[in-house]
Order: C-alpha cells, then sequence, then structure tokens
C-alpha cells in the first residue's frame, strides 16, 4: 500500500504546510535526508484542544499525546512538500518530541508515543526510528508539543 492509500485508510489528509513563525523553512532537504523544522499542533492556523499549556497541569498527558500525533502529521506535510512528493519518503529516521512539562511531569515518552506510533502506522518497518523525548518549560505560542522529524528519501 502507498503512503497516500494508508494516510486515505487512517482518514488523515495532510495539511498545506503551516508558515513558519518566524525566519525559517518548515523543512529542507540535504542529500538524501529531509529535516523538518520543529512543528507544533496546529489544525487550519490554531493549536488544537490539548495543544495548549503544559502537560501535567492544563493538558492531560493523553491530549498531549494526540497533539504530538497532530505535530508528526504536519511535520510529514512539510517534508512531503519539500520534496515535491510524500512517495519519496523513505524512512523516518529520528524523532525529536518536545513537551511542556509541568515540573514534576515526568511521562515525555509517553506523549511522544503519539509521534512515533503514528509514522509506524504510516511507514510499517521504516517508521521505526531513533528517538529523543524532552521536558521544557515553555514552547512556541504555549503549545504543549513540538516535533522535529529527520526522514531519508528515494535515491
Amino acid at each position: 500500500m502507498s503512503i497516500k492509500e494508508t494516510l486515505a485508510a487512517q482518514g488523515v489528509v495532510l495539511p498545506v504546510p503551516p508558515k513558519p513563525l518566524a525566519a525559517y523553512v518548515p523543512a529542507v532537504q540535504v542529500g538524501n535526508l529531509i529535516y523538518s523544522s520543529g512543528q507544533l499542533p496546529l489544525v487550519d492556523g490554531a493549536l488544537m484542544s490539548g495543544g495548549r499549556g503544559k502537560v501535567g497541569l492544563a493538558v492531560a498527558k493523553e491530549a498531549a499525546k494526540n497533539a504530538a500525533r497532530q505535530c508528526a502529521i504536519n511535520a510529514l506535510a512539510a517534508m512531503a512538500a519539500c520534496v515535491g512528493d510524500i512517495e519519496k519518503i523513505d524512512r523516518i529516521v529520528k524523532v525529536t518530541v518536545f513537551v511542556a512539562s509541568e515540573s514534576g511531569f515526568s511521562e515525555q515518552p509517553f506523549v511522544a508515543n503519539g509521534a512515533s506510533e503514528f509514522f509506524q502506522e504510516v511507514f510499517g518497518e521504516n517508521g521505526r526510528h531513533a528517538r529523543s523525548a524532552v521536558g521544557v518549560a515553555e514552547l512556541p505560542l504555549f503549545a504543549s508539543v513540538e516535533v522535529e522529524v529527520i526522514a531519508s528519501i528515494k535515491v
């Protein structure tokens, strides 16, 4: 099954990549690697429900996990736009998930699974990747989660 067919079967429509909030591009290709900038859980230009606030305080970990999934969708959209065709993306190499965390919250890996599980559903074995899940004090727009991705493309 193609990536497009897999996404359609999951009911996922890749959005137009969100406009950068500052002086950067959504994704850049270097050789056979493509790097996404950090993506927030934006839907139609606004933070989604569960996408704003600190996890463990204003945001439940399950809602943050769902927000991480949306970040992954946005990162995939940015990378697909950069290379021109989503089918060129071969493998997810590395995912970094930043979680705006309330003091004492230590379940960043649970939240990061929202992104990791999405990539494994879409790419199968090629969606398994190295990962970092990091707790931070604040994120842009007071987002609960931000995700950046490195992927390889078919050569």
